[in-house]
């Protein structure tokens, strides 16, 4: 694929490419592929979200579901809300925690959405690594604030506040995550390792992975010679964290992924790390550093799994398409617009094909939630099975 880079784009991937080079020396020629990808994305002052650059949106990188549509972040508020009256019925105070808040629009339509039904949100805060998103993020929600009349205390945290009361949401952080990239040769899974070949980035096999790393598919499945893949060790970290410092409330993330069955697929030879460039995918990932977003699909089973051991209650796992129906995110949209006027109301069916179809986000995407402390999780929302989880959680 070739795109054309301004002068200041190309000095400042080939800047980063050399940092990553020098690591690469320093470490003895080789580098694991979750450094790679964590310097490619988050370098201060480098990385694709460190550095200063339009990522989202029609004239940025991709476009997230709360950037479609304010349906998305309201639909959402049909969870929330019974959760935030709960708190407020104990009186604790009415809290929303987001990681990684994109453009701010998901916060912008749930605080509308909220204001819409009489409920004033105490605070909002968001958990935001990337210093030009946080800037849009204080302009789009102090617009919002302002011209809403709201009293809600919103603010920026650098890190994961401890013993939790509220409510912690994610959309699309996951899948951005620093990954592990591992390959089967000779029946046994090896590290794939980043090296320099040529003067380029490149891929070499490494050393054998000790098997208490790896899920339990991996272990007893079958797989061909070449097969790769990933692991996500640090998104399982982060979610055994997340679900270790919620103290009472609940956790909603939306996200792109496979439960473990479909995830490690004989099928998948060539696992689902993609890079992304003015919402173009490539397959690269050692392609223009700093300047790509980097992305894999979420392995749910194990972040279940890592979510229990941070002493969740309860699990909840589906689709987007049901869980936003089951949302009455139609109903919302027929209050909002009228579908016997075609032009007005064409915008807002545009987006619900794009958040609900089984062919766009519908599908792929995937709803993962859990509680602490609650009476109930996700009412109106019904639990689905996951095979592979056991105990006394369902998914």
């Amino acid at each position: 694929m070739d795109i054309t880079l301004t002068s200041l784009e190309a000095a400042h991937t080939e800047l980063l490419k050399q940092k990553i080079i020098s690591e690469i020396h320093s470490e003895g020629g080789r580098m694991a592929f979750s450094r790679y990808m964590e310097m490619a994305l988050y370098e201060p002052g480098m990385g694709y979200y460190s550095a200063g650059a339009h990522k989202l949106g029609v004239g940025g990188d991709f476009t997230t579901a709360p950037e479609l549509s304010p349906l998305f972040g309201a639909a959402v508020v049909a969870s929330l809300l019974p959760v935030l009256e709960a708190l407020k019925a104990q009186g604790l105070p009415t809290q929303i925690l987001e990681f990684g808040a994109g453009t701010g629009k998901l916060a912008q339509s749930i605080l509308t959405r909220l204001n819409d039904l009489d409920f004033q949100l105490d605070q909002y805060s968001i958990l935001e690594i990337s210093p030009d998103l946080a800037q849009r993020q204080s302009a789009c929600l102090k617009t919002t604030c302002e011209s809403l009349g709201l009293q809600t205390q919103c603010n920026w945290l650098s890190e994961l506040p401890v013993n939790f009361k509220g409510i912690m949401l994610a959309n699309e952080v996951m899948d951005a995550i620093p990954c592990e990239a591992i390959i089967y040769q000779q029946g046994f899974w090896h590290w794939h390792d980043v090296v320099l070949t040529d003067g380029k980035l490149s891929w070499q096999v490494g050393k054998p992975i000790e098997q208490s790393l790896l899920p339990e598919t991996l272990i007893t499945g079958s797989f061909s010679e070449g097969y790769v893949t990933e692991l996500h060790l640090q998104a399982n970290g982060w979610m055994k964290q997340v679900a270790e410092q919620l103290h009472t409330g609940l956790f909603l993330t939306f996200d792109y992924g496979f439960p473990e069955s479909e995830y490690y697929h004989a099928q998948r030879l060539e696992g689902t790390l993609m890079a992304h460039h003015r919402h173009h995918a490539i397959q690269d990932p050692f392609y223009l550093p700093g300047l790509c977003d980097l992305t894999t699909h979420v392995e749910w089973l194990q972040i279940a799994h890592s979510a229990l051991e941070g002493n969740a209650d309860d699990v909840f796992l589906s689709n987007q398409a049901s869980y936003l129906l089951d949302a009455g995110i139609g109903d919302i949209a027929l209050a909002v617009g009228d579908p016997s006027n075609p032009a007005s109301f064409l915008p807002i069916s545009n987006a619900l094909q794009k958040l609900l179809s089984e062919a766009e986000m519908g599908e792929l995407f995937k709803v993962f939630a859990f509680s602490k402390n609650l009476n109930a999780l996700l009412p109106n929302h019904p639990l689905e099975d996951l095979p592979g989880l056991r105990g006394r959680n369902r998914l």
